[in-house]
């Protein structure tokens, strides 16, 4: 038999803050949800209303323009991380 965990509550800014590590981090949900100890579909479910209050406050067009520019910036983060390592490389091979 299991023992179930003690219901916890989290506070609004908490649970801000762990989307934001996703969101704007880059962070994997699993990676997030392991380090603050919390339950992998706590954060998705969190994200979920975070994400349909944003879209109740924004416009179609300003919505689209978020999605876009957070796409973008997940493109530049990976590129960013390929020109380290590119760096890292030239570097040992000059020496």
């Amino acid at each position: 038999m299991s023992k179930k965990r003690p219901y916890r509550r989290y506070t609004e800014e908490f649970k801000r803050d762990a989307i934001r590590l996703v969101e704007e981090e880059g962070l994997s949900v699993a990676r997030v949800a392991r380090d603050l100890g919390v339950n992998v579909n706590s954060i998705y479910d969190w994200r979920k209303k975070y994400r349909d209050e944003q879209s109740e406050e924004l416009g179609d067009s300003e919505l689209e323009e978020l999605k876009r520019l957070r796409k973008r910036v997940r493109v530049l983060e990976e590129e960013r991380e390929i020109l380290k390592k590119a760096a890292a490389f030239f570097a040992k091979e000059s020496k």
